[in-house]
């Protein structure tokens, strides 16, 4: 019996790559040694490592493994890799496309070759996590019976998005996304390796910068970049990729924006002023120069959070909640996606009602602690749980609030050497003109003043 479509044509992919192929795909690594980044998955006996036959006992570990990384960092490339390794058929498919049919054919393919062809087969299931419980269910058999070596890929979280049974019978390997420096290595091995662009064209600096910018982390579209740009400079006779050439064949403006230099901080700062100005349109417009120049979508959310309680505060408690769900998200998410998260947290902060008043109190209490205005803790305050505190004197005198008519009982909290200091001082602005009313009765019924008839 004949091999399958799927493997047939999978493995046709593996022996050639077609001059007329994408430069990603012919500068695709062919062992483990030409992967670019991933180092912490790369080491000298490695699960990865045994898994293609290295070290000691030949190849080991489980017939299931998992990649979970961002777009771009290799993940088709080491499913690829491990199948060229270890001489085993590989069968592709996408989640996106593919249903439990098409994953029956590649399992029925799978047996019949290695029952009767002798030749084991990989199994990449790429964005499995768009695959449903009972579609997940269906490579259990696969898996436990190892009919298969399933290679998954996912860019979400698989401990929500992979069912338990499945992650429990796979080893999962993180993958990082690529440094500036990885995909520089990997720029300048296309530009001069002769399964690449063999040297057809150089890249100047400038451009070689935006080209770096513009890919964020991802291979793949550093490659296909770099692609349209040669191509283009071929095409006017250049033997040279300039930043102006590059910009018109991937038509994206350069960002004047250098994430390790002055302007990081600059546009950073414009953001946030700017989202304390209450200014959404500008804050819309640093928000996007820093997600074009390629800024950590984490950063920015990081930014955002800290916004939201320095400049928002108790205005509108709602500011931080919205901002760490955002955080949380874009976590979850990454780009490109997690730039609508991150401009629904700016828009609303900055329209947001503003109070710097927590942040001012902490600072000022702060201030106080490291003048030396602490002091002992009242007595009545201090632990009086373990043996020996009543002896001492701890808790006597102590009045439990809740056994306070308005839960407020008028006893000193702070030690004497700031008592009656006033630290948090509330706006009237937004929801904070409400704690403004109530800490002055609060802080009334502690003196043991009237409350207002209360």
């Amino acid at each position: 019996m004949e091999p399958d479509l799927f493997t047939a044509a999978a493995e046709d992919r593996q022996e050639k790559d077609p001059a007329g192929s994408p430069l990603a795909v012919r500068m695709r690594p062919r062992t483990l040694d030409e992967v670019v980044g991933q180092g912490h998955l790369l080491k000298p006996g490695s699960p990865l490592r045994r898994l293609v036959g290295e070290g000691s006992g030949g190849p080991a570990g489980p017939s299931s493994v998992i990649l979970w990384g961002p777009p771009g960092t290799g993940k088709t490339t080491l499913a690829y890799v491990v199948s060229q390794a270890t001489n085993k058929r590989f069968v592709e498919l996408s989640a996106i496309t593919a249903g439990v049919k098409e994953v029956r054919a590649v399992i029925d393919g799978a047996r019949r070759a290695s029952g009767g062809y002798g030749k084991e087969t990989v199994l990449f299931l790429d964005e499995i996590h768009r695959f449903s419980k009972a579609q997940q269910d269906s490579l259990l058999p696969a898996v436990e019976n190892r009919w298969v070596t399933l290679i998954a890929a996912t860019t979400e979280n698989p401990y929500f998005s992979i069912i338990s049974p499945l992650l429990s019978r796979s080893l999962l390997l993180t993958l990082q996304a690529l440094t500036d420096d990885d995909l520089s290595g990997l720029i300048r091995r296309a530009l001069t390796d002769e399964r690449g662009l063999g040297g057809a064209v150089t890249l100047s600096e400038d451009a070689e910068a935006h080209l770096l910018r513009i890919a964020g982390g991802d291979a793949r579209r550093a490659l296909t970049a770099l692609e349209a740009g040669a191509g283009s400079a071929l095409a006017k006779g250049e033997d040279e990729v300039s930043l102006e050439t590059l910009e018109g064949a991937v038509d994206r403006a350069a960002v004047k924006y250098d994430r390790d230099g002055d302007q990081h901080y600059d546009v950073a700062s414009a953001l946030i002023k700017s989202i304390r100005g209450s200014d959404v349109d500008a804050t819309l417009h640093y928000l996007a120069r820093m997600i074009e120049a390629g800024e950590d979508p984490r950063f920015i959310a990081r930014r955002l959070m800290i916004s939201a309680s320095e400049d928002i505060g108790l205005a509108d408690p709602t500011a931080l909640q919205t901002a760490v769900a955002g955080a949380q998200a874009v976590a979850l998410i990454g780009f490109p996606e997690a730039r609508i998260t991150l401009s629904q947290v700016a828009v609303a902060l900055a329209l947001a009602p503003k109070s710097n008043a927590a942040y001012l109190a902490i600072d000022a209490a702060l201030a106080d602690v490291r003048a030396g205005l602490a002091g002992p803790v009242p007595a009545h305050l201090r632990d009086s749980h373990y043996k020996g505190a009543e002896k001492l004197g701890h808790g006597r005198g102590y009045v439990y609030p809740h056994d306070v008519p308005g839960g407020i009982a008028a006893q000193q909290y702070a030690p004497d050497a700031v008592h009656g200091k006033r630290y948090y001082e509330p706006t009237r602005y937004g929801a904070e003109a409400r704690y403004a009313d109530v800490v002055e009765r609060v802080r009334s019924r502690l003196r043991g003043e009237s409350a207002g008839g209360e």
